[in-house]
């Protein structure tokens, strides 16, 4: 059984200081089951500048079992699935511990984009090429931050505007564009359900 207790206290944990960290979870939906994790990418490696969504799920054995995180934003990483974005590291499997936190385990995420371990890959081919071609691997990778990972802060302001013309706090559309990933007809369906 999950504890919620415990899930409602990582989230005002992380709130806390998502300001200096820019470590972020947010629920998807009104149960505490799916959750939407934010990390900055690492200053100094090809992920700088950009903001990567993962996908928590929190399995009926939390915290005893770790949660599944996977990302949805596209990632060119040795450990991480450009298809998928599934996560290859150990803490997400048989190294968790019910002292870790969603915070640590996003935290440990991010280091991970810091020193890929391209020796455990998840993704072969982007292994092989960081192994056997380290700038084609640095560019791509960069490219792939550029093209997936840094929204137009522009777009989204625009799309907050156009929700408070609509009559929607301006906080409230903030929160659930970025919860969703900036999708309009999500953020839209989700603004319409916490008006009822």
């Amino acid at each position: 059984m999950i504890d919620f207790a415990r899930v409602q206290k990582e989230l005002v944990e992380c709130s806390k200081d998502s300001e200096g960290s820019g470590i972020k979870v947010s629920q998807k939906s009104d149960d505490l089951v799916q959750l939407m994790g934010t990390i900055p990418g690492p200053v100094g490696t090809p992920y700088d500048g950009g903001t990567f969504q993962i996908d928590i799920t929190l399995p009926e054995g939390y915290p005893f079992e770790p949660p599944k995180m996977q990302f949805k934003t596209k990632v060119w990483h040795p450990n991480i699935s450009s298809q998928s974005g599934a996560i290859c590291l150990d803490i997400l499997k048989d190294q968790w511990s019910p002292a870790l936190t969603l915070k640590t385990a996003l935290l440990s995420v991010q280091a991970l984009l810091s020193a890929p371990q391209p020796d455990d890959p998840q993704d072969a081919v982007v292994a092989k090429q960081y192994l056997e071609n380290y700038q084609t691997f640095v560019s791509t990778a960069r490219y792939w931050t550029e093209s997936f990972a840094k929204a137009s802060t522009r777009g989204i302001e625009d799309r907050v505007q156009k929700f408070v013309e609509m009559g929607f706090p301006e906080a409230q559309v903030r929160n659930i564009l970025e919860a969703v990933g900036g999708d309009e007809n999500l953020a839209l369906e989700r603004l319409l359900q916490h008006q009822v």
